[in-house]
């Protein structure tokens, strides 16, 4: 019995070193190391990778996007869109927050519908349309054909923060009416904005719609 109650002790007192051990090394040394780590070489990314607007104002991360809409009005389910701003990829995850008002996750995810489902072909029909209505000027007409799949589409998170240079360019005529700026200055805007492939050649070519937002914002600001 003795030594039962002997061996039980020295059991469960190694039991209780190996825990105190393993969340010094596991719970506070690792982490710590890590975070170091991550910081000394990565601290933009550690950091969540903030995106800063001139006054040093954070406003968002370049890994998720964001909307620009108008102001929710009486009777709409859903806000317009701004249309004096680039627009992003479609996505029903993108909202608000306390530190930018256009910023706020609600939901992350795919629609998980088949290429083949009446209901997502009719989103794509209507995303389409709207596209087309909202970047027509009155001398530029788009047309269905110039419409890129990622304006009418959505990313697998929901939460893409680039569109395509093509995109960004079919917008360039509405974004340069309605700020009362050059074409041509909207397109060049863009070009300075655009990311080559990840190391030469994984991914496509992109334009952070955020980063391309407040640069257009300086950029009225100047005119």
């Amino acid at each position: 019995m003795n030594n039962s109650a002997v061996n039980t002790a020295r059991l469960i007192g190694a039991g209780l070193r190996a825990l105190i051990v393993l969340t010094v090394l596991c719970g506070v040394l690792y982490p710590l190391a890590v975070t170091g780590v991550a910081q000394a070489l990565f601290p933009d990314r550690a950091n969540g990778s903030e995106i800063k607007d001139s006054t040093g104002r954070v406003v968002g991360s370049e890994l998720i996007g964001q909307r620009y809409d108008l102001p929710l009005r009486k009777g709409e389910e859903t806000p317009a869109p701004d249309l004096r701003w680039f627009q992003p990829r479609p996505s029903n995850g993108l909202g608000e927050n306390s530190v930018n008002t256009q910023y706020k996750l609600i939901l992350s995810g795919a629609t998980n519908r088949a290429g083949d489902n009446s209901e997502l072909l009719q989103w794509v029909k209507d995303a389409k349309a709207a596209v087309v209505r909202d970047n027509s000027t009155a001398d530029f007409t788009v047309k269905p054909s110039d419409v890129p799949a990622d304006a009418v589409t959505s990313s697998g998170s929901g939460l893409d923060p680039h569109i395509s240079p093509r995109y960004a360019d079919l917008q360039a005529h509405r974004i340069a009416e309605r700020n009362h700026l050059d074409v041509q200055r909207v397109r060049e805007l863009v070009d300075q904005h655009t990311e080559g492939r990840s190391l030469g050649f994984m991914g496509e070519p992109r334009v952070n719609v955020l980063q391309l937002n407040i640069a257009l914002k300086e950029l009225t600001a100047r005119s």
